[in-house]
């Protein structure tokens, strides 16, 4: 159930899953795909996304990103500005990583 975005060569143009859920929730966020509750809609695809690529709960079960902490990033996004981007999905991606 993964989503791909695919370059012209064929590449993932986000190869991990988590930057994946990152680009989800961030372009939700501010392309205002939906005339309202557009950061209602994104937090929910982010947390379905996650859970559908098996990346939403830790090894001992826990939540990957607390709710509040999940509020808390995706009003820092619609407040962000367009330049910092990357920055915005980096965070998210650290936050989500596997690793961490």
């Amino acid at each position: 159930m993964e989503l791909f975005i695919k370059l012209f060569g064929g590449d993932d143009l986000y190869p991990s899953v988590e930057e994946k859920a990152a680009n989800l929730l961030y372009f939700v966020v501010k392309n205002h795909s939906f005339s309202d509750g557009n950061k209602r809609i994104a937090a929910y695809l982010f947390v379905w996304f996650m859970d559908k690529n098996g990346i939403l709960y830790a090894i001992d079960g826990s939540k990957r990103i607390a709710d509040n902490a999940l509020v808390a990033l995706t009003l820092m996004i619609a407040e962000s500005k367009a330049e910092e981007k990357d920055i915005m999905v980096k965070v998210i991606v650290n936050l989500i990583n596997s690793n961490n």
